[in-house]
């Protein structure tokens, strides 16, 4: 069996962010991306290998001049998706808009990833991650009680951006096979990221979330979800919320229950904290991971990046991989079905016109 989408044919109109990254994730399912890159891009981005360029072909073309677009628009006739970034009404005025597409080809999927999606009052003003998930809730619940603080972009750009544009393309490949035409996938962040926060929308609902920083049982209040400083001032992860996986982290603490205040007795988290921030702190971050691996503890090192590639799991899986260019993620979900990719597909340099006769 080959891979998934092998035989699929994207075209990247070259953007920053989650485009690429939800690119390289069709890559590794198999698909064949050319991505598209302006002229003045410098040789060393267009030739860059790994990471979220892998996998894929990249030729350069000025979408401004009259030939290039003309062989894009026929490379677009040739292709399954087209992935873009634009603000709105960018690509229609480049005549590369879903319109002017379909009509030269029904079944294309158009993709397009922006931060507010493609109307709203806010559809053409700037913004990054930080932005997007501000207004959706999810920034004002991470941090600590003094002010938010933002989680890498990767609630934003990759959780809510490329992961749902991704979806959204499957499903619309999915729906062709059964109509023959393809649709516009308008990916927001701000839909994106508002759909991961579901489960909290749930809590809240029920009474059980509020809208204070520290105050719920996974943001950092409940001493048994949280990080400790460890002797060595590295860190642990403990995650043991069900009463059994408390016990064995008590047990690996030395701590007598019977000493202690009740796990969900939430006046006296405090107390509760300071005897396990003070157990803690008497080991090192790596001591304490002897103590607890393979265990039902939930209590885990927190690892630097340079650490995590080292990490027995994650080495046992080959999650993190060394190439030439440096570590990098390798791809997920594995496939029973499908040849294991490692990842390693270089990044081709290609030509416009080379690229247009194979596909023809």
């Amino acid at each position: 069996m080959g891979r998934p989408l092998q035989g699929t044919r994207v075209l990247e109109l070259a953007g920053i962010g989650p485009g690429p990254h939800a690119c390289m994730l069709l890559a590794d399912l198999g698909a064949e991306v050319v991505r598209v890159v302006r002229p003045g891009t410098p040789e060393a981005e267009v030739a860059r290998q790994g990471h979220t360029s892998r996998g894929r072909t990249t030729v350069v073309a000025d979408l401004k001049d009259p030939g290039d677009r003309e062989r894009v628009v026929a490379l677009a006739r040739l292709a399954d998706v087209l992935v873009e970034g634009f603000r709105p009404g960018v690509a229609e005025r480049l005549d590369l808009g879903p319109d002017a597409l379909h009509a030269v080809n029904p079944g294309l999927v158009h993709a397009r990833m922006t931060g507010w999606g493609q109307d709203g009052p806010w559809a053409l003003t700037a913004g990054h991650d930080i932005n997007y998930i501000s207004v959706t809730g999810a920034l004002h619940a991470i941090g600590g009680r003094d002010r938010p603080v933002p989680p890498l972009n990767l609630v934003g750009d990759f959780g809510g951006g490329s992961m749902v544009l991704v979806q959204g393309i499957l499903a619309a490949l999915l729906e062709r096979t059964r109509t023959g035409q393809g649709q516009v996938v308008d990916a927001a962040m701000v839909d994106g990221a508002s759909v991961l926060a579901q489960s909290i929308w749930e809590l809240r609902s029920q009474g059980l979330w509020t809208d204070g920083r520290e105050e719920n049982l996974l943001d950092g209040a409940a001493p048994y979800y949280r990080t400790y400083t460890c002797a060595d001032d590295r860190h642990v992860a403990v995650g043991c919320i069900e009463p059994q996986f408390y016990a064995v982290m008590l047990a690996g603490l030395g701590l007598d229950p019977a000493r202690l205040p009740g796990q969900d007795d939430r006046a006296r988290w405090p107390e509760l904290h300071e005897a396990l921030e003070a157990a803690f702190a008497s080991r090192t971050r790596d001591e304490w991971a002897k103590v607890f691996d393979g265990t039902d503890a939930c209590v885990t090192p927190v690892l630097r990046f340079d650490e995590v590639s080292a990490h027995p799991h994650l080495a046992a899986r080959g999650s993190v991989v060394e190439r030439p260019w440096g570590p990098e993620a390798r791809p997920a979900p594995r496939l029973s079905g499908s040849p294991d990719r490692d990842g390693s597909d270089p990044n081709v340099v290609g030509d416009l016109d080379a690229v247009l006769a194979d596909w023809s």
